[in-house]
C-alpha cells in the first residue's frame, strides 16, 4: 500500500440530523456515517471535505493520520469555557497547536508531521475512542494535554534549555494522556520524567457544603440564567457550573520559579530514565538467554543419552533421513549428527566421529542443500 489516510469525526454535544447526514454523504459515498460520527479512509485520492469546516459546523472531535507520518487531533469547545490566558502559557513556542474561533466555540487543532512511527492500520477506530476523554478533561479544567504539546516543542528544539516547565509536573497520567503521547510520538522517557511530579489539579468534586456555599452566594439573576439554559438543553452546563465553583473556591496561587524544572532538567532526567530502562532490558534479555541456554542444554542431554543407548542404529537413521532428499530429512539428519558430535566429545570418540562424518560428506557430495546444514560441524 503506497498511501493511506484515515479521517474520523465525532459529534458529542449535538447529534447529526438526517439533513446533516445527507450533506455529509455528498462528501463521500463510502464513508460510515451515523448520528454521531463520520469515518472514512483513503488508499488513493483525498477527502473532498474540509476538516476545519466540518468541525465548525457539525463535530466536536476529529482525528486524522496518514501513513507518511502526519497526525492531527481537533477538539471544539465552548469559548466561554476556554481560558485562553492559561492555555497561552503552554503554547508560546509551538506552531503545532492552533486555537481558532468558530462562532461561540473555539477549535483546538494539534498536529505533527513526518513522524517515524509504526503504521496504525487495524487500530484506526480505537484511537479517537482513547483520546476522546481529553475533551471532557479540558472542560473540567485539566490542562495537562497542553503540557504534552509543550514537550513536543521541547523535542523539536523550539524551547530554550533554561525555560521552566509550564506547570510543576503532570502525574499521575490518565490513559487518555498516555494515548495522546503515543499517538503523537512524544518520547516516552521524556513523558515519564515530566510525570514523576504530580500536577496540581483541582478536585473534580468539591465537598457538597462548599458547592452549596458558592451557589447560595450567586445572585438571583445568575441562578435564573443557569436554570433557563439547563431547561433549554444547552450542553456542557455541568462543566460550566463546576468551573464556576472551582474559580470561586480556589485562592489565587503562585508557583515559585525554583519549584519548576527546566527543559534541560527534564531532558537530562529522561536520559537517566532511558539508560536505566535499557540496562533493565539488557539484564532481562541476558537472564532469558541464560534460561533458554539451560533449557536447551537439558534437552540436549536427554537426546544425547537416548542416542548413546541406541548405538549404531542412530547412524542408520542418519542415512535414512539423508536419502529422503527433502528439507525435513536433511534437517533431521543434521540434528542427529550434531547430537552425535556432542556424544563423541563426551566419550572420547571425537576422532572416530570426524572420520565417519567425512565419509558421509563424500558419499553425499552431490547433495549441496544437505552439506550446507553440516557447516557448523566443521
Amino acid at each position: 500500500m503506497s498511501e493511506y489516510q484515515y479521517y474520523e469525526f465525532q459529534a458529542v454535544d449535538r447529534p447529526l440530523s438526517n439533513a446533516d447526514r445527507q450533506v455529509l454523504r455528498g462528501l463521500s459515498s463510502r464513508a460510515r456515517i451515523t448520528a454521531t460520527s463520520f469515518t472514512n479512509f483513503y488508499e488513493w485520492g483525498d477527502f473532498r471535505g474540509d476538516p476545519d469546516e466540518l468541525m465548525a459546523r457539525w463535530f466536536d472531535l476529529h482525528l486524522y493520520f496518514a501513513n507518511w507520518g502526519s497526525r492531527r487531533l481537533m477538539m471544539k469547545l465552548p469559548a466561554r469555557l476556554v481560558d485562553r490566558d492559561r492555555i497561552g502559557a503552554f503554547l508560546a513556542a509551538t506552531d503545532d497547536v492552533m486555537l481558532e474561533d468558530a462562532g461561540e466555540n473555539v477549535i483546538i487543532s494539534i498536529s505533527r508531521d513526518e513522524l517515524e512511527l509504526e503504521y496504525l492500520d487495524d487500530e484506526d477506530s480505537s484511537w479517537l475512542v482513547a483520546l476522546a476523554p481529553l475533551r471532557a478533561d479540558l472542560l473540567a479544567g485539566d490542562l495537562r494535554l497542553f503540557y504534552l504539546t509543550w514537550l513536543m516543542a521541547v523535542e523539536a528544539e523550539a524551547i530554550e534549555s533554561d525555560e521552566p516547565e509550564p506547570m510543576p509536573g503532570i502525574g499521575p497520567l490518565t490513559e487518555a494522556l498516555e494515548a495522546f503521547a503515543a499517538f503523537f510520538g512524544i518520547d516516552h522517557d521524556l513523558v515519564q520524567a515530566a510525570a514523576e511530579r504530580n500536577a496540581a489539579i483541582a478536585p473534580a468534586d468539591p465537598a457538597p457544603e462548599m458547592v452549596r456555599r458558592v451557589v447560595a452566594a450567586m445572585s438571583d439573576a445568575e441562578k435564573t440564567d443557569l436554570l433557563m439554559r439547563v431547561f433549554n438543553g444547552e450542553p456542557n452546563m455541568s462543566a460550566e457550573l463546576r468551573a464556576t465553583v472551582r474559580t470561586r473556591l480556589e485562592p489565587e496561587t503562585t508557583i515559585s520559579p525554583g519549584a519548576l524544572r527546566t527543559a534541560a532538567d527534564l531532558q537530562a532526567r529522561a536520559e537517566d530514565i532511558r539508560l536505566a530502562r535499557e540496562r533493565a532490558e539488557a539484564e532481562l534479555a541476558e537472564a532469558q538467554r541464560r534460561l533458554r541456554a539451560e533449557a536447551a542444554k537439558k534437552a540436549q542431554d536427554v537426546r544425547v543419552e537416548a542416542l548413546r543407548q541406541r548405538g549404531e542404529t542412530v547412524w542408520e537413521e542418519v542415512e535414512t533421513e539423508i536419502m529422503r532428499r527433502n528439507p525435513a530429512g536433511y534437517d533431521k539428519a543434521a540434528a542427529l549428527l550434531s547430537d552425535l558430535s556432542v556424544l563423541a566429545e563426551r566419550e572420547g570418540g571425537a576422532e572416530e566421529f570426524r572420520v565417519r562424518l567425512q565419509s558421509i560428506r563424500e558419499r553425499h557430495a552431490g547433495k549441496g542443500r544437505f552439506l550446507e546444514r553440516l557447516v557448523s560441524l566443521g
